[in-house]
């Protein structure tokens, strides 16, 4: 989930306005902007963290409730209760055996484990399913609270609803600015990187911004990408962005849920029958579900992106809800002449060059004379 920050910035930040390409060190590493202008990257787009998305708006900061959080939820502490119930007790009566005792002695040594130890596997799974559901709770409350960063692509602007404020600001796409972070640190493991992306915009001596930890560079490119794509009418759909396991019929709902766990089974006796994969997979296949509670995962996702939905409408300001009403195709906004000058340069470059980094290209093209004299 997104962080939403308000925080000054200082006054030589606010003298060069930045641009797609542009580099700001700091102390323990770098920060390196995608836009503004939004210019495209050779990265495949990537959205987790975009709620819903139709012809005319996109969400972006909250992301969609995921099946793997409830079957965590459940399969944690129904497995520490199965290892405590069962092995542990097997284990000690094959420990027995190890040691030379008969299999009499063995089994009541067995049988002497059995009670304790289940119950303290008990023990241990209402505490881990009482932190799961606390934190599920958590979330749940963060997330029918939050109003997300939409996006609409016929107005080619931005709608952000900041900390504290009674009414949303809205941001002209083209000027929004968008950046990598890239840290690293020296801890007794080693060297410790970070990277992360944050978009935002500047108002009076306050950068108003969205932020979060990415696992690698290239995916925080994807990031980038899914939502440049959206604006751009290059990604219309979230199938697209989110299922990467292609687990989405053509008519099932854009969110996980129980059409999931159909598909994937289906898929998995497909691949059994072509070969592509082993009886023994699809046994662990069926224990892995029957250990995270078989389709109640699925169904409580659902449950839960209905409940969103119903209260995320609620929570919608006024202004904000008439701003994501639908315009006729003749008002719709077009992008401007230099996004798409600079947009072609990129791309021809970018062919010339496929394994050049992507922001070098950005600098290059936005430091060519003839963009500078269009500028001046």
């Amino acid at each position: 989930m997104a962080n939403n920050h308000d925080k000054p910035i200082g006054a030589p930040q606010l003298q060069q306005p930045k641009k797609a390409g542009d580099i700001e060190p700091f102390p323990s590493g770098k920060m390196t902007y995608l836009a503004p202008l939004p210019l495209p990257t050779p990265m495949p787009p990537y959205g987790p963290h975009i709620g819903e998305l139709n012809d005319v708006y996109m969400d972006f900061g909250l992301g969609s409730p995921q099946i793997f959080s409830w079957q965590v939820i459940f399969g944690g502490p129904l497995t520490m209760t199965f290892m405590f119930a069962f092995l542990l007790p097997l284990f000690s009566f094959f420990f027995g055996l190890v040691l030379g005792y008969d299999l009499l002695y063995s089994w009541e040594f067995a049988e002497q484990v059995f009670f304790p130890s289940s119950e303290l596997g008990l023990q241990t799974a209402f505490v881990l399913l009482s932190i799961g559901l606390a934190v599920w709770h958590h979330n749940h409350k963060k997330r029918s609270t939050l109003i997300p960063t939409r996006f609409n692509r016929q107005r080619r602007e931005v709608c952000f609803m900041p900390s504290g404020a009674t009414e949303p600001v809205f941001v002209p796409w083209e000027s929004l600015s968008a950046w990598v972070i890239e840290a690293q640190g020296a801890t007794q493991y080693g060297i410790h990187r970070q990277y992360g992306m944050g978009i935002g915009y500047h108002h009076g001596e306050t950068l108003t911004s969205l932020e979060f930890q990415c696992a690698g560079l290239p995916l925080v490119i994807s990031h980038w990408e899914a939502i440049r794509g959206y604006m751009e009418y290059e990604v219309n759909d979230l199938k697209s962005i989110q299922d990467l396991q292609d687990l989405q019929g053509p008519d099932d709902p854009p969110h996980e849920g129980l059409h999931t766990f159909h598909n994937a089974r289906a898929r998995m006796h497909q691949q059994i029958r072509d070969g592509s994969r082993s009886r023994t997979s699809g046994f662990f296949w069926y224990l892995y579900h029957v250990m995270t509670l078989w389709t109640i995962p699925n169904r409580l996702v659902e449950w839960e992106v209905r409940r969103l939905e119903e209260i995320g409408k609620q929570a919608l300001p006024d202004a904000m809800r008439e701003w994501s009403e639908p315009l006729p195709q003749e008002q719709w906004a077009k992008p401007s002449e230099e996004l798409l000058r600079l947009s072609e340069q990129v791309r021809q470059l970018q062919k010339r060059q496929p394994r050049r980094p992507i922001t070098e290209i950005f600098a290059e093209v936005q430091r060519s004379p003839s963009n500078g004299k269009r500028r001046a």
